[in-house]
């Protein structure tokens, strides 16, 4: 590792998620050593529209900063920035104010919208050029609702970007209109091969590229921080990425084969597939992991082991020193909800911790099974017409075999995501790495790695999002030389080992599938 710049120096890494921000910091050796979180606010003008206030973001992130700097009294070597993704700021060059509210990821108001272009048959392009389907999740389609219906103007004045360039601009105090090539891959303007925006989509959109931010590799110099920016001037910002992308890096899956599962209130599965880019796979997205410099990649490039990558295409991203590492995503939209449910619907639970001592209390469900499609399914299905469904009730069903087929049906839906991203990629995943909170419990732990039939493994540090912004970060100022250094920092606290009878675990998977199917469809509208 390279000389720190002074002994009691720190990597300070923003992290700007959905309902607020986090001032995460760790040491010259990768070790946390401080946090400070404050909420920001959620707006809801109409039905399926959220919107937040980018300038209160900003406000909330100085605030954030301030606290842990202070509370520290260390130096900060250099600056990591991490965001939720999609959401879009629009502001004024001039003014540096924003001239409109950020419309979220979660908004739905462009839904009509990208039914009639995938209508006008323009699903297969955007596929192929950006790895992603069209829904209002992604940030090209509340572009165009900004300048149509919006009252925003596509003047020299404009600028746009996801909240890290937003951040990123007022940190250099408008020296710096940039973003990270992981950000830019979900806006649904991007080409993933070409490492640029792709004219032809920004023309559908109505998008003005000059208002967009150019994309960088993910660690590297973003630029430096001014006067105004409640930090000390100076001080360099050298990485960037998307919060699962980034969750993905502080997993440390730098190997092609190499996943992580985030068990939320949904459950975001990612696995690296190396510096390739699959075809689009149904059910699943394809988006840029990260891009490096190649000199940063170090040993840790390629394949690892006996992951195997037949199969893949070679047009990976390698030009002009740079080397792009793709992912798989896939989205899983009830695991921690379903446990809420359990305590806020049916009152088999008063707190959330109860559940994983409750169904370890039996053996089995007792052959419950329970699909938690609240809104429908995410990936591999995407149906937004299934429903809940519970099979398989019998008088001898109680209270801990319903807690038990929760657990359970969390290990299911992060198999069926990891069997479709094996199916896609021809690449077999070694072992699976996890965080969020249900990964508490040992019991699924157990019963995931039955399920996948490889070890799981829980990250020793819980932030695994902000961490990985952190390495991304030391890397690019230099404090860590490559991603075996990266690689070296990353510890687990728990692991589980499969049963190597796997004719019980596939039974199960069979049943889990059955019920799945009763579930598709339920829903007329």
């Amino acid at each position: 590792m390279s000389e720190p710049s002074a002994d009691n120096a720190v990597i300070l890494t923003i992290d700007a998620g959905t309902t607020g921000v986090r001032a995460f910091a760790v040491d010259l050796q990768g070790h946390p050593v401080g946090r400070s979180y404050r909420e920001f606010t959620q707006y809801f003008p109409k039905p399926g529209w959220v919107e937040h206030d980018a300038a209160e973001i900003w406000a909330v992130t100085q605030q954030v900063i301030h606290e842990l700097v202070t509370k520290l009294g260390r130096t900060v070597a250099a600056i990591g920035i991490t965001d939720q993704r999609e959401t879009i700021v629009a502001w004024s060059r001039r003014t540096k104010k924003p001239v409109h509210a950020a419309i979220v990821w979660q908004d739905r108001r462009t839904a009509q919208r990208c039914e009639q272009l995938q209508a006008q048959g323009e699903l297969p392009a955007i596929r192929t050029t950006t790895g992603l389907v069209l829904d209002p999740y992604f940030s090209a389609s509340k572009i165009e609702w900004l300048l149509t219906q919006g009252g925003v103007t596509a003047d020299e004045d404009l600028l746009l970007g996801t909240i890290d360039s937003w951040l990123l601009w007022n940190l250099t105090g408008g020296a710096a209109h940039l973003t990270d090539s992981s950000n830019a891959s979900r806006t649904m303007l991007f080409d993933i091969r070409s490492g640029e925006w792709s004219a032809d989509l920004c023309d559908l959109f109505g998008v003005p590229i000059s208002a967009l931010p150019q994309v960088r590799p993910s660690a590297g110099i973003f630029g430096t921080t001014a006067a105004g920016s409640g930090l000390a001037e100076g001080i360099p910002i050298t990485g960037i990425a998307g919060d699962q992308q980034a969750a993905l890096f502080g997993q440390a899956c730098v190997h092609p084969g190499m996943a992580k599962n985030t068990y939320g209130t949904g459950s975001f599965v990612l696995m690296n597939v190396g510096s390739t880019c699959p075809e689009p796979s149904e059910g699943l997205l394809t988006t840029v992991a990260w891009t490096l410099p190649k000199q940063m990649l170090g040993t840790e490039s390629g394949s690892s082991g006996s992951s195997s990558t037949e199969g893949l295409s070679t047009d990976g991203l390698t030009t002009d020193g740079l080397t792009t590492h793709y992912a798989l995503e896939g989205s899983i939209f009830a695991t921690g909800a379903a446990v809420q449910w359990l305590r806020d619907g049916l009152g088999i639970i008063q707190e959330a911790a109860e559940i994983g001592p409750l169904a370890e209390s039996v053996p089995d469900s007792g052959g419950v099974v329970f699909v938690p499609a609240f809104a429908g399914l995410g990936s591999p299905y995407w149906d937004p017409y299934a429903r809940g469904t519970v099979l398989g009730i019998t008088r001898g069903s109680g209270r801990a075999e319903f807690a038990r087929a929760v657990v359970e049906a969390m290990a299911y839906q992060t198999r069926d995501v990891v069997d479709a991203m094996t199916t896609a990629s021809r690449t077999q995943i070694e072992e699976l790495r996890v965080d969020g909170g249900a990964s508490v419990m040992p019991l699924l732990l157990q019963l995931q790695a039955d399920q996948l039939g490889v070890k799981v493994l829980r990250s020793s540090v819980a932030e695994t999002t902000a961490l990985g912004a952190s390495y991304l970060a030391g890397l690019g100022a230099g404090i860590w030389a490559d991603l075996s250094e990266v690689s070296q920092q990353w510890q687990a606290d728990a692991q589980a080992e499969p049963t190597a009878d796997r004719t019980q675990a596939d039974a199960s998977y069979s049943q889990w599938q059955r019920a799945v199917e009763r579930s598709r469809s339920w829903a007329s509208e």
